[in-house]
């Protein structure tokens, strides 16, 4: 599935690059509703893989 692969691939960018993927993507997803099928929730996945990398960062 499209959500699965992005999501696979995405796992392994670090924080600048995921950031403007999500941003990307999201800006894409305001101007042309429903362009990729399923965007929320890859968006949502991309997100909690952004919160993921910022957790682990923070620890000392």
């Amino acid at each position: 599935m499209l959500k699965n692969r992005v999501l696979e691939c995405s796992s392994r960018l670090r924080y600048p690059k995921l950031l403007a993927l999500t941003l990307g993507l999201f800006l894409i997803d305001l101007v042309i509703p429903d362009f990729i099928p399923f965007i929320d929730e890859i968006l949502l996945g991309l997100l909690s893989l952004m919160l993921a990398g910022l957790k682990k960062r923070n620890k000392p």
